[in-house]
Parts: C-alpha cells; sequence; structure tokens
C-alpha cells in the first residue's frame, strides 16, 4: 500500500486541527452569547384567545387593545410582570410582526448588503451577550411574555425572546455605533408665569427614524403594574422600556440622545432605565437616584419633570457620570447636547454641539418660546410642529435643524399636574392631537374601551397635512428614497434629465434634495452639473457641519480630478 508523503499528512493535521478550531470556537460563541429565558413558574395559568370585538377591537380578561378615530393604537395591560407581557403579547401579536418587519426593511435599507448584515447580526450577539443581566428579573419576565408570541417568519435572527431583549436596545446601538444619526430628538418645558394656568407644560419631538411605515402603527401603552405606579408610554408593539411617558404621580420621562463612546459590550438599555424611573420614581430625587446607579452603554439626557416637584430638569448621563442641569428659569429646552457644568465640556459633547443641528434646534424653540407670554398644549403644538428655521428662515421640508423635522415617530404634550397628555396622530407631528386623562383612564380602564370618538379631546390637525405642498413633500421623499437606491446599485444613468429638472423643483430649499442631484450628476459623470449642485447645496441651510464638509470634500475631489 502506498504511503502518503510527509508534507501531505502535515498539512492533512493542519486542516483537521483548523475544522476543529473553527467548530470548537462555534461551540465556545454559541454557549457565550446564549440568551436563556427567565425561569417562569405561572405561565400554566395563561390561556385562551383574545375576544375579537371588532376589526380593531381585541380584549383579553381586564386587558384591551384598540385604535381610536384618528388611528393611534391604545393598549392597557394590568396584573404581574409575566402576566402584562403575556397579555400584551397575545394582543399585539399581528402589530408586533408587522412591527418586526418594517423594522428589519428598515435596516436592509440601511445596510443592503446581506454579507455585511450576517457579520453585523454576529456582532450584536456577541456585544449583547450580557444584555440580559442588565435588565431587572420582573423586567425579563414581561419582555419573555411578549416574546411568547413573536412571529416566526424572523427566527434567522434569533429566538423571539433573545430577539424582543435585544430590541429594547435599538435605540442604544442606533445612537451608539455613531453616530448614524437615527435619533435627534427636541423637548422643552414651561411653568409659572410662562404658562396660561401657571402649571408645568411639557413638549417633545420623538425622532427616531426608521422610516413612516414603522410610525405608522405608534402605540399607547397603558401599564397598571402589579408594584409601582401605573404609566403612560409612547412607542411600539413589542416594546415595553419607556422613549416618552408620564406615570399616575405626574412624573414624565423623555428620551434625549446625546454624543456617546462605544463601550465594549451592552449595559443596561435606555429605554429599559426609563421604564424603571416611570414605575418607581415619584419625584425627581427618586429618579435622579436611579439613574445615577445604572450602568447604561450610551450617552443620554432624561428630561424629568415632576408634578410632585414642580420642577422640570435634565439628568444627563455619560457612560461614567451622571448630572444633574436645571435652567434656573421659567423655562427648559433640550435637545441632543448637555448643558451641565459637569458634563457640557466632554469632548464628544462639543463635538456633538460642533456638528450644529442640535444647537440650532435649541436656538429656534428659545426663540418660538419667547415670542409668546404665556403657553397653552395649543401653543406647544404651534412649536413642535414648526418647520422654520431661526428668524423664521425657509430651510426646505425635512431639514434635521427644524424642530419638526418630518419624521418623527410621535409627538406629545404633557400637563404632569393634570395628568393629562396630548399625543399627535399619524404623521410625524401633523395629526390631530389627542388627549388623554390618565386619573380617569386608571380610575376607570374599562370606561376607556370602546369608548365612542364624541368623547375624545381634540386639538385640530396642522393645515400643512392637507395641503399640496405636503403632497409635494411625500412625492420628493419617495423619490429621494428611489434616487438614492439607484445610486447604491450604479442606477443613475437610467434617470432621465426630465426626472431629474422635475426632482430640483419638489423641495428647492432643502440642501439635501441638491446634494442629491450632484450625487447624480456625479455618478453619470456630468461633472459641471454635478459641481452646480453642490455648490447649490452650500447655498441652503446645512442641517451639519459635517454634511456641508462631505459636499465641500466633493467638490475638491472633482478639482483634483481635473488638475
Amino acid at each position: 500500500m502506498k504511503k502518503w508523503p510527509k508534507s501531505l499528512k502535515r498539512l492533512l493535521r493542519v486542516l483537521v486541527g483548523l475544522v476543529l478550531s473553527v467548530l470548537l470556537l462555534m461551540v465556545v460563541f454559541n454557549r457565550l452569547t446564549k440568551v436563556h429565558p427567565p425561569l417562569m413558574g405561572e405561565e400554566w395559568a395563561f390561556s385562551g384567545d383574545k375576544e375579537v370585538l371588532g376589526p380593531e377591537a381585541f380584549r383579553y380578561g381586564d386587558s384591551w387593545l384598540q385604535k381610536n378615530a384618528y388611528g393611534i393604537w391604545e393598549l392597557y395591560v394590568a396584573g404581574a410582570p409575566f402576566e402584562m407581557g403575556y397579555k400584551n403579547g397575545l394582543l399585539t401579536d399581528s402589530l408586533n410582526a408587522l412591527q418586526e418587519q418594517y423594522f428589519v426593511e428598515g435596516i436592509r435599507e440601511m445596510i443592503p448588503s446581506d454579507a455585511y448584515l450576517n457579520k453585523l447580526k454576529y456582532f450584536l450577539a456577541w456585544y449583547n451577550r450580557k444584555l440580559d443581566s442588565y435588565i431587572p428579573l420582573d423586567l425579563q419576565q414581561e419582555i419573555y411574555g411578549v416574546s411568547r408570541f413573536a412571529s416566526d417568519s424572523f427566527d434567522f435572527i434569533g429566538a423571539g425572546y433573545e430577539r424582543m431583549l435585544n430590541y429594547h436596545a435599538a435605540h442604544d446601538i442606533g445612537h451608539a455605533l455613531q453616530n448614524m444619526n437615527l435619533v435627534a430628538c427636541t423637548a422643552f418645558a414651561v411653568q409659572d408665569e410662562a404658562s396660561e394656568d401657571g402649571s408645568l407644560l411639557v413638549g417633545r419631538n420623538m425622532d427616531f427614524s426608521m422610516g413612516d411605515d414603522f410610525a405608522s402603527n405608534k402605540l399607547v401603552t397603558f401599564f397598571a403594574p402589579e408594584t409601582g405606579h401605573a404609566f403612560a408610554s409612547i412607542s411600539w408593539a413589542g416594546m415595553i422600556g419607556v422613549i416618552s411617558g408620564m406615570n399616575s404621580e405626574g412624573l414624565v420621562v423623555t428620551l434625549n440622545a446625546a454624543n456617546s463612546g462605544i463601550p465594549l459590550a451592552a449595559r443596561k438599555p435606555v429605554s429599559i432605565l426609563a421604564r424603571e424611573v416611570l414605575q418607581h420614581a415619584g419625584t425627581i430625587a427618586e429618579a435622579y437616584a436611579l439613574i445615577e446607579e445604572a450602568e447604561v452603554f450610551v450617552a443620554e439626557s432624561f428630561l424629568v419633570v415632576s408634578a410632585r416637584d414642580r420642577k422640570a430638569v435634565v439628568i444627563e448621563k455619560s457612560i461614567d457620570e451622571t448630572a444633574l442641569y436645571e435652567s434656573g428659569t421659567n423655562q427648559l429646552v433640550l435637545t441632543n447636547h448637555f448643558q451641565s457644568e459637569a458634563l457640557k465640556d466632554n469632548a464628544l459633547n462639543l463635538e456633538g454641539m460642533a456638528d450644529e443641528s442640535s444647537t440650532y434646534r435649541m436656538e429656534r424653540v428659545k426663540e418660538l418660546l419667547g415670542k409668546k407670554a404665556q403657553h397653552s398644549p395649543a401653543s406647544f403644538a404651534a412649536v413642535l410642529r414648526d418647520q422654520k428655521g431661526v428668524q423664521g428662515l425657509n430651510l426646505g421640508w425635512g431639514n434635521e435643524k427644524a424642530v419638526n423635522q418630518l419624521i418623527a415617530h410621535h409627538s406629545v404634550i404633557f400637563q404632569p399636574e393634570a395628568l393629562k397628555m396630548w399625543v399627535a396622530a399619524n404623521p410625524y407631528a401633523l395629526g390631530a392631537y389627542v388627549c388623554y386623562d390618565l386619573g380617569d383612564l386608571f380610575s376607570d380602564p374599562g370606561g376607556y374601551f370602546q369608548r365612542s370618538p364624541e368623547k375624545l379631546e381634540v386639538m385640530a390637525e396642522d393645515p400643512f397635512l392637507g395641503s399640496a405642498d405636503f403632497k409635494r413633500f411625500q412625492t420628493y421623499k419617495a423619490q429621494t428614497r428611489d434616487f438614492q437606491r439607484r445610486l447604491r446599485q450604479g442606477e443613475a444613468g437610467l434617470l432621465t434629465e426630465d426626472q431629474l429638472q422635475r426632482y430640483s423643483r419638489l423641495n428647492p430649499e432643502n440642501y439635501h434634495s441638491w446634494f442629491v442631484l450632484g450625487e447624480l450628476w456625479r455618478a453619470r459623470g456630468n461633472h459641471a452639473k454635478a459641481r452646480a449642485c453642490y455648490l447649490r447645496a452650500l447655498e441652503k441651510e446645512v442641517a451639519r457641519r459635517s454634511e456641508r464638509e462631505r459636499i465641500e470634500a466633493r467638490l475638491a475631489a472633482m478639482d483634483d480630478e481635473t488638475k
């Protein structure tokens, strides 16, 4: 029998060793990243189907889900942690599947490469490997209850519980993998002589953009937990964390992202921390203690407004430090940078401020608040809907420097001492603001279920919503998305000059229109027209300094090419 050469044997041993090493690494990776659901003892206690009481009205025991006359979904859940999660998941199962579909589609649009997405999946699995250890057991149990009804269409991403857990860190990862600019929010508050009735008044646009489809089914959830305070939260199906909300003590919490460093592994998601604050804090001191103690993995500003304290503050949280900011006046404005003495000179914060969008929006809000001596929910709605720049400058539609960037997932106004909040119907901050009285709701939750539209207290929709200009904006937005896709796929040459001309007339005051046109002409090899479009973009109010530098870099590159 012929013997194998020694060199071939050595090569075979090396290959076998490599295969075994890879298999061992895969086993270790899977073991280290495996997320186990919390141990439960009462799963057996819940069974049966939800009652279908109409095309958009469902009930399970004392909990219910309905869509109101203005298109806002409303969910009420009560009980122990797993019980609330189970009821939530059962009632919102189809909504949750739809949100997950929109979320995945949004990620695919931002990252069209399947190979890169696959790498990202494993990166996030490793990055979030200890995520559950930072989430309190009761909230793990609640998330597990929701996950029992997770769609199996997305099992290629992970098991239901693992996915639901990781989605609660989406807000954090979105601005930690910096800076993807998914989050650019605005909030403000007034009180005393700056308010018509002297009470606290809070306004907030939550500009977390995963696309219009993702925002189309906004959900107002009313939680009545077994322990702690009852509270309301505005977010989406499957989300038990808090982005914006108010509890039965009149404590308001909203999240505003700040420039952040990136730690080596996930810690407590800020939405989970905000949820803990609403459920367990009734004062600013109690909120501060919870926020200070937490280990988070992104920098965040928590707007905390307390009816008990009759005060609005910002609790600023970097990865390593917590600080309290008070304006010292009867108004407070918050965008996306720190303002406290302790954190305002942080290098990352200064970098974020220098990028202009956050500081510009803050200046505009202060300007708008200064135009009225006293404010009401109606005047706050006008501020939240404002699309102009400083001194009324026309920014075009959809500019990030505007208070209303026409991307908001939700817009909400709180009146903490009255336990009232107004939530804007779709789209953005343009739909009618629907009022919720939390005192009435939590004392008689059944009375809110299937109530007639005549019983709703509302502020009218923005007239812009029914205008020809809004239709032009919708066309502009759709065409921009299509043109950017064509750029990615190398199809700019398939567009006609007439199509580009018509696009240039849709939103001519927005710098981004001209930047997209510049990119298209450049891809088509017409540098003269590309240059003209880039220069036109620079004449407009560019949203960020980094965007301006990108446009200037395009011009410089074309100069180098012609030398």
